[in-house]
């Protein structure tokens, strides 16, 4: 039985405790002779592990050679991602708010000149997939249009295991190194003394980080881009981001790029809007995909493959490693190989999607990976996030997790263990001729790379250039894009409290691009602007635009899969409205009716007419283009409701195509709009009836319109 601790050693046990604390909390630093001392005033103590060992680099994780394969024995970064991955309980780290269903691929022809996998060798395969959309910044509790990063990760169940293409809606990332990973989501969290702001970049640690990253600023052009605030998931495009590999049955290595385009084409939001749709609906994202499934108009996804070879590889102008670079499809066409198809919701949302676990190193035979340092940390990673946030190593006993072809292994017990080896072998080889042996013939084969070179902390001189890819993504854009990330740049560096931070910034957009970098200084009032931050590179100037970068020109030139959202009120011309119904449905798109009662209106034949939203929950924000049908006796009472006139101004700012009949035109004046009539703004039904309206609503938004308005700041309304 122990004894009591005596008051003297309990003395003794507190100072000691107090003097470790003491220690812990001092700033230590090591001397040239290797003792700890303070630190003095200004004296930047020495970073170490956990254990307290020094650390001597930070930014590169340890690697055979410049390019090659990430060591196991990178004990750095074994605890660095470690603890990151287990920060989070049971909430993920990153992409904690996300939404998820379920569907299939279709593979359209064989690609069994380029894999073996399995699901690539028939013409019509059909693989069964779950998909997961999510931000990456926010918190569960978050709202949809953040603007942020998209996941885009896909679980294919394929004959042969599962295949996991974890990915995003942006085709680079912010760093090159998985070894920097916990610092650039600490950066854009929430600041640890304060707890905000939530689900936001716009904040001193966020650019602080970047302004001392240049690497990261090709991937700042893509976020402060349009493509950070997506109109839907179902418009948005996924990338595989790194560069795999594809090997056939030969042995023979392909690399490839992976890309889901989706059929109903890109689509964004201004930012203006995006803010006002998070207070209208924070849930905007989700509904849109419960209610596009719900009513059957399924999103389909192709899936494109960038295909080069080892030559090709050697004579880019980027190194195909570099997870911040892409390669052009100007440059190398994206090969269409299938369809994904998404066609059905989760029964139950924690069950499914709250707790799906996709992992990079979950490939089939046929698919392996490059030597790309992001992508080698993240598999070493993920395996971690699993275990924490499912809370053992049983999580694939979880249906959404487990495979749908057979398996057989020699894994037993453990937390919440649902199934386990049955007879008396637990292992292999054993005497009695049970369980299952490894297959050298159908197993994974690892490409045969050769690697050679120094155990190494290095960044490969490949890597350096951080600016020509960021100037040709912004070149690429139109000029309404290009003038959305000037004014996402102004605000986001506008909640910037340190002044050194914002000339950091826009030190390096002078490396992408002078005008920008003027643009957002002058309105940031900086008094003189300052140099071009140093470059490890020169920014390339012959890079040429490429189109495929702009979410305009890659517009869909379509109005199906969208919304019209339509104002009524009593009297409303009953054949107009349903005429205008029947029009917006052959489209293949959808009708919201809003109304000044959500219960509905009386038509002008009398008959009754259900509303969708009222006027006051039915913004025009939500909808992708407005029509105004109210009758002459319903005017004044209209004319009284400020969310009409902001239902009016609103779409007009936001560039929306907008339908009136001839009664309306009191609510134009009253939003202040009635002076700035462009070919946006039709009456109905038209000379040419409603067909001239339909038609111009496949082109999305009137962008020619916007240097009239000041997205940010609504119209004045006439007195």
């Amino acid at each position: 039985m122990a004894k009591n601790t005596s008051p003297k050693t309990a003395t003794k046990s507190s100072k000691s405790t107090a003097k470790a604390a003491q220690i812990h909390d001092q700033k230590l630093v090591r001397g040239n002779g290797g003792e700890l001392h303070q630190a003095a005033e200004g004296e930047t103590p020495i970073l170490t592990t956990a254990q307290g060992g020094p650390v001597a680099d930070d930014q590169n994780s340890l690697r055979v050679g410049a390019r090659g394969p990430l060591l196991v024995d990178d004990f750095h970064f074994r605890e660095k991602i470690f603890h990151f991955d287990h920060e989070r309980i049971p909430e993920r780290v990153v992409h904690a708010r996300g939404y998820g269903a379920h569907g299939f691929f279709e593979t359209y022809e064989s690609l069994a000149a380029y894999t073996r996998a399995d699901l690539f060798q028939r013409a019509g395969e059909k693989t069964p997939a779950f998909v997961r959309f999510s931000t990456v910044a926010g918190n569960k509790g978050s709202f949809d249009l953040a603007r942020d990063v998209r996941g885009f990760a896909v679980k294919l169940y394929t004959q042969e295991g599962n295949w996991d293409l974890v990915g995003n809606n942006i085709p680079v990332f912010f760093i090159q190194d998985a070894i920097k990973f916990p610092d650039m989501v600490h950066a854009v969290k929430q600041e640890p003394d304060r707890a905000f702001p939530q689900a936001q970049s716009a904040h001193d640690n966020f650019w602080d980080f970047i302004s001392l990253t240049p690497e990261s600023m090709h991937m700042i052009m893509w976020v402060m881009s349009d493509r950070a605030i997506p109109r839907s998931f179902r418009f948005m495009e996924g990338f595989g981001v790194h560069t795999f590999r594809l090997v056939n049955a030969k042995g023979e290595s392909t690399f490839v790029k992976f890309h889901w385009k989706p059929k109903l084409g890109l689509q964004s939001v201004a930012w203006n809007e995006a803010v006002k749709i998070n207070g209208a609906d924070p849930d905007y994202h989700r509904r849109d995909l419960w209610n596009a499934i719900q009513a059957g108009n399924f999103p389909e996804w192709e899936l494109c493959l960038q295909l080069f070879d080892q030559d090709f590889a050697d004579s880019f102008d980027f190194d195909i490693l570099d997870p911040t670079k892409i390669i052009p499809e100007e440059v190398l066409p994206a090969k269409p190989v299938g369809r994904l198809v998404l066609d059905r919701m989760p029964e139950n949302f924690f069950a499914e999607t709250e707790q799906v676990a996709f992992m990079t190193q979950n490939v089939p035979p046929g698919i392996d990976f490059s030597n790309d340092p992001l992508l080698q940390g993240r598999n070493f990673s993920y395996l971690d996030t699993q275990l924490k946030r499912l809370g053992s190593p049983n999580f694939t006993h979880i249906p959404i997790n487990a495979p749908k072809c057979p398996f057989h292994h020699f894994q037993q017990d453990g937390h919440m263990a649902m199934r386990n080896p049955v007879g008396r072998a637990n292992y292999q080889p054993n005497s009695w001729g049970e369980g299952p042996r490894e297959s050298p013939v159908a197993g994974f084969p690892h490409f045969l790379a050769e690697e050679r070179g120094q155990k190494v902390r290095l960044r490969p001189e490949s890597f350096a250039d951080h600016y020509s890819q960021a100037r040709q993504f912004y070149i690429s854009q139109t000029p309404a894009e290009q003038r959305h990330i000037a004014a996402a740049l102004t605000f986001e560096l506008s909640k910037v409290e340190t002044p050194v931070i914002r000339e950091r910034v826009v030190s390096h957009l002078m490396n992408i691009d002078e005008t920008l970098a003027n643009t957002v200084g002058e309105k940031l009032g900086f008094q003189s602007m300052p140099k071009p931050a140093d470059a490890a590179m020169p920014t390339r100037q012959d890079l040429e635009p490429s189109p495929a970068l702009s979410i305009v020109e890659r517009g869909p030139k379509r109005f199906e899969g969208r919304k019209l959202g339509i104002l009524i009120t009593d009297g409303v011309d009953i054949d107009l409205l349903t005429g205008l119904q029947d029009a917006i449905l052959a489209e293949k798109a959808e009708v919201a009716l809003i109304a000044p009662k959500v219960g509905g209106v009386t038509a002008s034949d009398g008959s009754w007419v259900p509303a969708q939203f009222m006027i006051d929950g039915g913004p025009s924000v939500l909808f992708d283009a407005v029509a105004l049908l109210p009758a002459n006796g319903a005017m004044d009472d209209l004319l009284q409701e400020a969310t009409a006139r902001d239902f009016v101004a609103d779409a007009f700012q936001h560039c929306k195509f907008i339908g009136h009949v001839a009664d309306a035109f009191p609510l134009l004046e009253r939003a202040g709009i009635a002076d700035k009539l462009d070919e946006g703004v039709i009456e109905l039904p038209g000379e040419d009836g409603l067909s001239a309206f339909v038609a111009e609503l496949g082109k999305l938004r009137l962008w020619a319109r916007e240097p009239c308005v000041k997205l940010g700041k609504a119209s004045v309304p006439s007195a």
